[in-house]
């Protein structure tokens, strides 16, 4: 028996449609659920209440940018996996799988690999980073007998997320995108199909320690992902409009002093322009233990530009997520 904790989002909804078509027994809890599925991982007692099962998936986290007060990236993300723990310890669970981030690398050298060093920027990577040491120390209370598969996901996008990936593939939808820059910069990306597929996946490896960056390669160039989906949407090659990174950053820190004056978010500010024409590319050693996706990067691009443009999905629900 399989559980997974915080299984009511984006991934949890898609990993239990994979545990499905696999015939794979599992259960869901998370706050969002009422009755028998409700867990909040920053109550014990509400863990103590969890029955036995073989296999712990964590994908509970506070993620958003804009989470208040920020205490809680700590009471969720770092005291909830000590919650966790604790609860595998009771119940002899022997195997937890945690879904951490890439966030613990910070502004990464382009090809960190798992063994990159950690220099987290915000209170997210930091509490991802600390909640991998309390796992780590479970471990290594029983290590021959016990299993920890950490994954570290790039940006995940697909069908149904509200995601940054999402804006830009609807500014794209609207014809209100414009390139900055080159565009030869590389973005890593993970469709949600293939994560979930992984975290299914990772069930049956073995004991000890194995942490894997989730990416879904050949990582694209921007020039290359803008280029595919105009091609998807309106059957046009290129990017179409492109201006210097110079002028993207300063109408950046127009939209800036704009958000301050009105209190309003607004879709642009200078480092999200930044962070456009940044390459962020981390390599994997997922290839190494004979998982194969079962769609390419562009193959999830195109379907979830189908599902989100070109197809009338509007009874689906939801996720709304940084």
């Amino acid at each position: 028996m399989i559980h997974i904790i915080g299984g009511a989002g984006f991934v949890g909804t898609r990993l239990a449609l994979v545990l499905d078509a696999q015939s794979t027994a599992y259960r869901i809890f998370d706050k969002a659920l009422d009755g028998e599925g409700y867990c909040d991982v920053t109550t014990p007692d509400s863990l103590a209440t969890l029955p036995p099962a073989d296999i712990v998936i964590n994908l509970a986290a506070e993620h958003r940018d804009d989470v208040t007060p920020r205490s809680l990236y700590d009471e969720v993300n770092v005291e909830g996996a000590k919650n966790v723990c604790d609860y595998c310890r009771r119940t002899t669970i022997r195997q937890i799988i945690f879904t951490s981030s890439v966030a613990v690398y910070g502004f990464a050298p382009e090809g960190t690999a798992e063994r990159g060093a950690f220099n987290p920027f915000n209170d997210y990577g930091r509490t991802k980073m600390e909640a991998e040491t309390v796992y780590r120390e479970w471990l290594a209370e029983d290590p021959d007998n016990r299993s920890l598969i950490i994954v570290r996901p790039t940006v995940i996008f697909g069908e149904q997320n509200r995601g940054n990936v999402y804006n830009l593939l609807r500014q794209i939808a609207r014809g209100r995108f414009v390139m900055f820059g080159s565009g030869t910069n590389r973005k890593s990306m993970a469709y949600v199909q293939n994560v979930a597929e992984f975290l299914a996946f990772s069930t049956q490896i073995g004991p000890r320690e194995h942490v894997y960056n989730y990416v879904d390669k050949p990582d694209l160039d921007m020039n290359t992902l803008v280029g595919s989906c105009r091609a998807v949407l309106f059957g046009k090659e290129g990017v179409g409009l492109r201006m210097p990174g110079s002028l993207g950053i300063l109408a950046g820190y127009g939209f800036d002093m704009l958000a301050a004056l009105t209190g309003k978010k607004y879709p642009i500010s200078s480092i999200r322009v930044k962070k456009f024409m940044g390459t962020t590319a981390f390599s994997t050693a997922i290839s190494e233990t004979g998982f194969v996706p079962s769609y390419s990067l562009a193959e999830g691009i195109e379907r979830t530009l189908r599902h989100e443009f070109l197809e009338d999905h509007s009874a689906d629900k939801l996720f709304y997520t940084e």
